[in-house]
């Protein structure tokens, strides 16, 4: 028997990160030594606060009700109103098992064109496909910092039909480690407010600020319009514990009620114990936050030290500012890669891997021109539980200060290190 399947799936491929990290993984494990730039999984451990939690609770096994535990929906408000002021309801909160999943669902709820900023994180667009819909990316500028700017999303705007749009944005960002100030924010509000955008903010990302700036959201600025998506993955180095959520004001309280009936039908509930452990994720506990500034610290540490690096081989790369990826060019050597068949991205990122097994993702994957010779590199190839440990030690010898400088990163990084020398070698050699 040949199965019929859903047409709008089977054009589908593997997630390029996952599939990335699962050919960087298998070249380790046959003994070849890779330089892993493909896969943004944040290498710290969980904190021991949390890792308590979960085996305290892990005899919880009741269905918890479909918006997730009250208790956590109480600490996720009251945590976001005090680092971000943001004005959440409980009643307004789903729990779900990641933010991806969240940001489906959501689409999947919603109707509307969907638009991105180019570039953007590669699983919106397949998310949007699955719906049965096309993405409409922004292209945005390097000179911008990969930035969508106000005019630029009102020319998307004026392009789409349909009476509802629908904007998805990850800030901080991936790819690029760019971060939106409040200003920005504000510009870009102002636009969707004036053409009926809902805005899907994503914003895993949002404690791993380090641009100096203090963070601002769309909830912030157009709490009527915004539906924040965050969770455990990236700031508390949870990513397999699968917990994110979905929060929103109550002009959009259709989309929390249509989305909890569909999560009954669905996946009905994030499991127990891990809702517990979040609860105490989100207790702003000082010690607790305290580690995640820390990590945040080393982030911006390995942001730095590569964009240090790419600069001084001649590559173009905005300075990231959050999150760990960035998004270097290599379009000055656009000539003397073509002399090795090299066109664009997505060729450059397999010659990369397959000569001197530097794994990074094309450009292409994030919706920006192919022809583009851009690439993103995640800042996260290191032993995250020993990288943490040594950074204490300057901390605490210079009285509060970080030292976390290129010299630490590449004693206690190597990887990056080597990674960067792989590359600068390559292009001495074109």
């Amino acid at each position: 028997m040949k199965p019929l399947v859903n047409p709008q799936i089977t054009g589908l491929k593997e997630s390029s990160t996952l599939a990335i990290n699962q050919a960087a993984l298998k070249a380790r494990r046959e003994g070849e030594s890779v330089c892993h730039f493909g896969f943004g999984q944040s290498p710290f451990p969980v904190h021991p606060r949390i890792q308590i939690a979960l085996a305290k609770n892990a005899h919880q096994k009741d269905y918890l009700p479909t918006l997730g535990l009250p208790s956590l929906c109480q600490a996720i408000a009251d945590y976001h109103d005090e680092f971000f002021g943001y004005d959440f309801k409980p009643e307004y909160i789903l729990i779900g098992p990641g933010s991806k999943e969240l940001i489906f669902q959501a689409l999947y709820v919603l109707e509307g064109s969907v638009l991105v900023p180019a570039p953007s994180w590669v699983s919106y667009g397949p998310q949007v496909n699955i719906r049965g819909k096309e993405i409409h990316s922004i292209q945005t500028a390097r000179e911008n910092g990969y930035k969508m700017q106000p005019a630029e999303l009102q020319e998307a705007c004026d392009k789409c039909q349909t009476e509802q749009k629908i904007l998805i944005l990850n800030n901080p960002s991936n790819p690029t480690g760019a971060v939106y100030d409040g200003p920005e924010i504000k510009a870009l509000a102002d636009v969707c407010r004036a053409n009926n955008v809902i805005v899907i903010s994503d914003e895993i990302y949002a404690l791993v600020n380090f641009s100096g700036k203090k963070y601002s959201g769309f909830f912030n600025y157009y709490p009527e319009g915004t539906i924040v998506t965050s969770g455990l993955s990236k700031s508390h180095a949870a990513g397999g514990y699968r917990m994110g959520f979905l929060a929103c004001g109550p002009n959009l309280s259709e989309v929390i009620k249509c989305l909890s009936a569909m999560v009954s039908e669905t996946f009905s509930a994030v499991s127990a114990p891990i809702q517990y452990a979040a609860r105490e994720a989100y207790c702003g506990d000082y010690d607790l936050m305290s580690y995640v500034k820390q990590c945040t610290r080393i982030h911006c540490a390995a942001g730095e030290y590569l964009w240090q690096r790419f600069e001084e081989m001649g590559l173009n790369c905005p300075k990231p500012e959050g999150a760990f990826y960035l998004f270097p060019d290599f379009n000055n050597y656009r000539e003397k890669l073509a002399l090795k068949g090299i066109k664009n991205s997505i060729q450059l990122a397999q010659y990369l891997f397959e000569q001197f097994k530097v794994a990074v993702l094309p450009g292409d994957d994030f919706y920006y021109n192919n022809e583009f010779l851009g690439v993103r590199v995640a800042s996260v190839d290191y032993d995250g539980a020993k990288v943490y440990d040594a950074s204490l030690a300057p901390l605490l010898k210079e009285g509060g200060k970080a030292g976390l400088d290129k010299q630490f990163v590449e004693e206690h990084c190597p990887n990056l290190k080597e990674g960067c020398d792989r590359l600068a070698n390559f292009l001495k050699s074109l």
